[in-house]
């Protein structure tokens, strides 16, 4: 049994305080005897691997709760720096306050030092690590392997995908290293992906829905040689997402103006199942920059595809507590998407880029019939309503408008399906929508009704409780036990009079007891042991109940598995490579320190140092551009490999030209470019020099005119 409180008069506050501090431990101490009797070989991992977690991302706290609630069993976010996302921070107290949130469902909190970083901000780094494993957050996703080399707390480590997991030797050296939970690279494959997990102890993560960065992780350099907006640094300018001509070996235009290095957004809904039999314990949602409305609607549908997943499988669990219901229809086509693409998981397809625009255009929702000056005349085959985004495609360019009227104008049947006409007036006219022509498809990218739904209350989240009420003249005591086998109990003493109507006593405690609105519970079973029915104030009822619920979600708080540094093994696993090139973004010493240790012998500095001033790949893609129009030599009928070396080719956007080079092989396109010159001289990003105008406050305040005496 846990905690009881007893006495006629409920304790102060220190009292209840020390009792639940009491029952905090002792749950804590039932649930880790449970996961030694039941898994007695992962009691010391945060994720064991009958757990399957659906990691949500945040770009704000208020985002993050939103996400727990509508089922997230972790989240990723980004605190005041050091982040992969620039515009994506957030302030530790503030990251505090959603660990605490995040405890009363046993949910995660991650957050991201997942950037490189220069000599000169690892002794901030270190100190901020020290801030957020104070506020309790749960791991770090670290990309800079001079982090590990740091004085930090022993708080759960996690790599980053851009450390660029893509093979199993790399994966297993970042296992043995001390990292807990390896998120891999997304082109990887279910056979690849299964190498690694069966290969590995870490718990696997991998990205299941969201934009694509075209590059494999971590090796994308074009917008630092462009314009020295490091994508390793977290403030990438999207160079991947512009319009490219591209031209093969004898200046023939294969492809004029299209986005070509622009992918379609990643969705695995189709392959969930694949994925756990492959191993993948974590499945990402990417959306650091995505708003609430995305963020509730993507979560919410693989929260309800992954339980019906667990529904099937009783081996599996789900990785947090509670169950979550919505009011809403999730649907990932109504939030923003480039169009859908499962990537490499399966196979290698051709229509994986979102060539022609890298916006969101949404979905066909019928044709334009005719503009005119202040409006126009569509026909659909869904309804509209006013404040529907909507929009047509010409040459190339996406043309979109709100409907500020959306005025029925009949209905009719073609070819069986029923068709809805419309007169709609714009919030403004664009110029470009004249060059629509009759029968010109059109697009709905905001559907206003259903968006509605989301901007309320459109999940909640409830967690099994079950009562136990013991009723006798002297005390009735009141015991609350969580869906995770967490008790409490509080006592109240008599002695009681007997109810003058004993059933309607009764019943009124039974329906007292399943009245938890306000809480983040629900009864699940509630069981009344009163042999003879006492008269106690309705006042004194409501009161118990609210300090064994206080009670409980105290114990709960102070049970949840927090994880901690896993440790290196013993003998130091050695690196599989004893060069490395600035491909492995080596940026200061502590990261030439861990791998010098780990047996690399010549470490050359990342591109972010400026030493590169040459022709070198500033991104390597699995992504292909001869394959996508059909120019790869293994699509030849009958080829079974490559014979000959392939030509390379040029993507051109404005004055900038980037050469292709095919890894036919390992089926890789290397983009060749360089450095401008005037990005070469520039400080290094992160060090202090390359701070316009870095100024002490001290020498600041010498400059301060002073008054004359």
């Amino acid at each position: 049994m846990g905690l009881v409180l007893r006495g006629a008069t409920r304790p102060g506050p220190l009292l209840r305080a020390a009792w639940q501090a009491l029952s905090a431990w002792r749950a804590n101490a039932r649930y880790n005897a449970r996961l030694d009797r039941d898994h007695p070989d992962q009691k010391n991992m945060s994720l064991p691997k009958h757990h399957l977690e659906l990691l949500s991302p945040a770009r704000d706290v208020e985002i993050a709760r939103e996400a727990i609630l509508h089922g997230a069993d972790a989240i990723y976010i980004g605190g005041p720096s050091f982040g992969a996302r620039h515009n994506a921070c957030n302030e530790v107290a503030d990251i505090a306050r959603l660990v605490e949130f995040a405890r009363r469902y046993h949910a995660r909190v991650f957050t991201t030092i997942n950037t490189i970083l220069h000599d000169d901000e690892l002794e901030p780094a270190r100190k901020l690590i020290h801030q957020l494993y104070d506020a309790g957050v749960d791991a770090l996703i670290v990309q800079d392997l001079g982090v590990m080399e740091l004085d930090i707390p022993p708080i759960e480590l996690h790599a980053s995908t851009q450390t660029d997991i893509r093979t199993l030797d790399r994966a297993k050296f970042l296992d043995q290293a001390g990292f807990s939970q390896l998120v891999l690279a997304r082109e990887l494959n279910l056979q690849e992906i299964r190498a690694i997990a069966d290969e590995t102890d870490a718990a696997i993560e991998f990205f299941i829905h969201g934009a694509l960065c075209v590059a494999f992780s971590g090796q994308c350099n074009i917008s630092h040689a462009q314009n020295g907006r490091s994508a390793n640094r977290g403030d990438c300018s999207q160079a991947c997402r512009l319009p490219y001509t591209l031209k093969d070996d004898q200046g023939r235009v294969v492809a004029f103006e299209k986005h070509l290095l622009s992918m379609k957004d990643n969705n695995q809904s189709a392959n969930l199942r694949a994925l756990v039999e492959a191993g993948v314990r974590s499945f990402k949602i990417e959306g650091r920059y995505k708003d609430m409305g995305y963020v509730k609607n993507i979560t919410a549908y693989y929260r309800q595809r992954l339980d019906d997943i667990l529904e099937g499988r009783p081996d599996l669990a789900r990785a947090s507590s509670g169950r979550t219901a919505h009011f809403f229809v999730p649907d990932p086509d109504k939030t923003f998407h480039r169009g859908s693409t499962d990537y490499f998981v399966t196979d290698r397809k051709v229509d994986i880029g979102a060539f022609d625009t890298p916006t969101f255009t949404g979905l066909a929702v019928g044709v334009v019939e005719k503009v005119g000056k202040r409006d126009l005349q569509v026909v659909t085959h869904e309804p509209l309503t006013n404040g529907d985004g909507l929009n047509v495609l010409i040459k190339r360019e996406v043309v979109g408008f709100r409907a500020n009227i959306a005025e029925p104008k009949g209905e009719f049947e073609e070819e069986g399906e029923k068709r809805y006409r419309y007169r709609v007036e714009p919030n403004e006219m664009p110029a470009d929508l004249y060059k629509a022509r009759p029968n010109h498809p059109l697009n709905r990218n905001l559907d206003h009704n259903w968006q509605q739904a989301l901007q309320k209350t459109s999940a909640e989240r409830r967690i099994g409780l079950a009562w136990k009420a013991q009723l006798r003249e002297q005390r009735l005591e009141l015991t609350a036990t969580s869906e995770e086998g967490i008790s409490a109990s509080v006592a109240l003493d008599g002695p009681f009079g007997v109810a003058n109507k004993p059933e309607q006593a009764l019943d009124q405690l039974h329906d007292l007891l399943g009245q938890l609105g306000t809480t983040p519970y629900h009864a699940t079973d509630i069981k009344l042991d009163a042999p003879q029915a006492y008269f106690i104030p309705n006042s004194q009822l409501k009161a118990l109940r609210r300090e064994v619920i206080e009670a409980l979600t105290a114990a709960r708080v102070a049970a949840h598995p927090r994880g901690g540094r896993k440790p290196e093994t013993d003998p130091a696993p050695v690196y599989p490579d004893s060069h490395l090139s600035f491909l492995a973004n080596v940026y200061n010493q502590k990261a030439r320190d861990f791998y010098h240790r780990h047996g690399v012998k010549l470490i050359d500095a990342a591109y972010e140092a400026h030493e590169e001033a040459g022709e070198v790949p500033v991104m390597i893609t699995k992504h292909c551009l001869r394959f996508s129009f059909n120019l790869c030599p293994k699509q030849a009928k009958g080829v079974t490999g490559v014979r000959t070396k392939v030509a390379p080719m040029q993507l051109i956007h404005g004055d900038e030209v980037l050469t292709l080079k095919f890894d036919c092989k390992p089926c890789e396109m290397h983009v060749i470019g360089k450095m401008k010159g005037h990005i070469l001289d520039l400080a290094p990003p992160g060090s202090k020099k390359s701070v316009v105008g870095h100024i002490t406050p001290e020498d600041l305040l010498k400059t301060i005119p002073r008054a004359p005496h």
